[in-house]
């Protein structure tokens, strides 16, 4: 027997729906208590095929890093056609759900014919098809679609069942947005997390720092030595060598490279709030402290900290960085609760620390502390082997960023660089090339192209002076040097292109003491 309720919504539809109710109440108490999506979907396509006469049925969700809409579950579908079912946002009926985030029905797929099927499961027989498709939303963003076919004959029914899949996919929209902020979004975090981790390995592994030098190749012996253990290591050298990046092949190199690593200049703050940039403080422990917070030391446990230019801390911050060594605990400013970490310190300066021991400018404890692996980075100016290597890959990185074709570096233009005393060491280079980069006009780097601080009269190639064999000689020697830059250092090639032999080639470049290992570059990263 029907009840009054039941007889009138049946007789103003044509179908009843209160059956529904108790498998909306179930669907409710899934929500409520677990979120279930998998679950919560079953549910819905309960509802649909049994108590709805759907004959297809679909829940779609949209992932925003990929742009696609993609079905989630379906009925009345083969599970090759719900691979078929990718939609671009926009695209599509579903697609402009989606866009718009408002309702949108088809009364009869066969009188559509923009109607878009990705499925391909249409036929003559579906002609008579409606097709209903709600949006899933959560707040103003739009997560997904409920969608649904059928024949509709009457208007108070359609009209019924746009609402009532309104008010399910309303219930569930919470557990799609958790769906996807664990599942979809978070695949996407964690692949592009790994994926930048990978690069960032690549970018700083020793093998791809340039250098050939005795000093440097010490450097890499030493980087691979300390990069498995958590000891701390102190980083030396002067300004402009690239004592970051030795930092950085440390930490990718070693024991824990999925780790934050974490970089704290010294001298870039006031001392006022270096104490709280590095230990963290809690809420109300000095004017202006509104929120706790976390400092550099905590954000780096499991990983690496690398505290650049250590010889300008104070004697006070220097007191509790040693407690941090030693007992490997810190406490916040304005806490005394104390705090474990797991790190390991990387330390650089370009101050004698010994000298400042001396002078009372620096703890002993903590040199000694520090000073457990020192590395010390050479000086450009006694790197004259690598400059040329150097110099090419600045070219090459330059003439990418500027958009600017530069094919090589003129023989005269390398006899300043191997001439010069860099002061600035690496980083001057760098900046002397992009200088350079800018200013060339013809694809090649001119002595005249270089600071007036690099020029001599000698070796800026700007006025050319002596005898014809002088001149000729420059030229004989620019064009081997060319050759040989091309190839790579390929001697039986550079030979080949001169029109000369391997033999002949040899005695030249023994004449114009140019060494062929000079030449080959890897695309590497300075140091």
């Amino acid at each position: 027997m029907q009840s009054a309720k039941e007889e009138t919504w049946t007789c103003l539809a044509g179908e009843c729906r209160i059956k529904t109710l108790p498998l909306l109440h179930e669907m409710s108490q899934v929500i409520t208590q677990s979120a279930d999506l998998n679950h919560t979907v079953h549910i819905l396509l309960r509802i649909m095929e049994q108590f709805m006469s759907v004959v297809r049925g679909t829940v779609s969700l949209y992932d925003r890093n990929s742009g696609t809409i993609y079905i989630h579950e379906s009925f009345g579908l083969t599970e090759e056609e719900e691979g078929r079912g990718v939609y671009r946002f926009g695209e599509g009926i579903t697609g402009k759900v989606l866009e718009t985030g408002k309702t949108m029905v088809v009364p009869r797929i066969g009188d559509d014919h923009t109607f878009l099927s990705r499925t391909r499961i249409r036929g003559a027989e579906d002609d008579d098809l409606s097709f209903l498709c709600v949006p899933i939303m959560r707040g103003s963003k739009v997560l997904g679609t409920i969608s649904a076919e059928r024949v509709y004959d009457n208007e108070i029914l359609l009209k019924l069942d746009i609402e009532l899949m309104g008010i399910i996919a309303s219930m569930m929209a919470q557990s799609v947005e958790l769906y996807l902020v664990e599942n979809v979004e978070k695949v996407s975090l964690v692949n592009e997390n790994l994926r930048l981790q990978n690069a960032l390995k690549d970018r700083f592994r020793p093998s791809n720092i340039i250098g050939n030098c005795k000093g440097m190749r010490e450097v890499y012996g030493l980087i691979e030595r300390v990069a498995k253990t958590k000891t701390s290591v102190l980083i030396l050298g002067e300004t402009g060598v690239g004592k970051e990046l030795v930092a950085n092949a440390i930490h990718y190199s070693g024991f824990c490279p999925e780790g934050p690593f974490v970089q704290f200049n010294c001298a870039a703050l006031p001392e006022s709030i270096i104490e709280s940039e590095l230990f963290g403080h809690e809420k109300g422990a000095f004017t202006g402290a509104q929120n706790f917070r976390k400092g550099r030391f905590e954000e780096a446990d499991g990983g690496t900290i690398f505290l650049d230019e250590i010889g300008e801390l104070s004697l006070a911050v220097q007191a509790k960085l040693l407690r941090v060594l030693q007992e490997k605990t810190l406490e916040r400013v304005g806490s005394s609760r104390p705090i474990k970490v797991d790190i390991r310190v990387v330390a650089a300066t370009n101050r004698n620390l010994e000298d400042m021991v001396e002078r009372r400018e620096f703890r002993e404890d903590l040199y000694y502390r520090l000073n457990v692996f020192p590395i010390t980075i050479p000086p450009l100016r006694d790197r004259s082997s690598d400059i040329i290597a150097l110099a090419d890959y600045f070219a090459s990185k330059c003439s990418k960023e500027q958009g600017k074709e530069v094919k090589r570096i003129s023989t005269p233009a390398l006899n300043m660089l191997m001439s010069y005393h860099w002061p600035g060491n690496v980083r001057e280079l760098e900046n002397v090339i992009e200088r350079a980069t800018i200013l060339s006009d013809d694809g090649v780097i001119h002595g005249y192209n270089l600071p007036p601080s690099l020029q001599t009269p000698i070796l800026s190639g700007v006025a050319p002076k002596g005898n014809l064999n002088t001149r000729l000689a420059a030229i004989e020697c620019e064009m081997i040097v060319d050759a040989l830059k091309m190839h790579n250092g390929n001697m039986g090639e550079a030979a080949a292109d001169l029109g000369l032999t391997r033999r002949i080639l040899g005695l030249h470049m023994k004449k114009y003491k140019i060494n062929y290992k000079n030449y080959r570059l890897a695309g590497r990263t300075p140091l």
